[in-house]
């Protein structure tokens, strides 16, 4: 029977400490991000309402209600396509850096096991070869879960990309047609 390794041991933890302050700082930046967006949006939104109140209020003519409201329709749409490519753009890096914590930490772990397969074989030939046969499919089958999981993640990415695109180009569109022609 094999002995604890008190210092791998506390190795073991101040790595997965790190990885988990790692992943909280990423997670606090990310709120950040958001909170700025989301309070830069927000003021825009209250000075755009404000200036096309003003607007409004200086109408003398129905006709002229009509172009005021196109004029003030246009930059609200380009501004709510802007906030939705910030918003994605944030989400993707953020999901970009959570991934990339993840594949490290799962690559660690693996070759962990790797060398724990290799010492185990080593230790009892017998018991090593049916336990080491058995921990080798185990890293097999979790490293191709693990590349399906990641794979799987950056086609939802694609996906969502593509959908963004899609719907600024038609809300371009729509607001286009929104405009008063002269």
């Amino acid at each position: 029977m094999s002995t604890i390794d008190l210092e791998k041991l506390a190795e073991s933890q101040k790595a997965n400490a790190q990885v988990m302050m790692t992943l909280v700082r990423t997670a606090f930046q990310g709120l950040e991000q958001l909170s700025a967006l989301n309070l830069a949006a927000s003021r825009e939104l209250f000075n755009s309402s404000a200036n096309g109140a003003q607007q409004l209020l200086g109408v003398k003519d129905p006709q002229q209600l009509g172009e005021i409201a196109g004029s003030i329709a246009r930059p609200n749409v380009d501004k709510l396509m802007e906030y939705a490519r910030n918003l994605y753009d944030l989400s993707a890096n953020m999901q970009r850096e959570i991934t990339s914590v993840m594949e490290e930490q799962y690559n660690n772990v693996r070759h962990n096991a790797s060398g724990l397969i290799e010492k185990t074989g080593l230790a009892s030939p017998v018991a090593g070869d049916v336990f080491g046969s058995a921990m080798k499919q185990m890293v097999n089958v979790t490293t191709t879960a693990f590349e399906n999981i990641s794979q799987m993640a950056k086609q939802m990415t694609d996906i969502v990309d593509t959908n963004v695109k899609a719907a600024n180009s038609a809300t371009a569109q729509a607001a286009a047609a929104l405009v008063p022609k002269k």
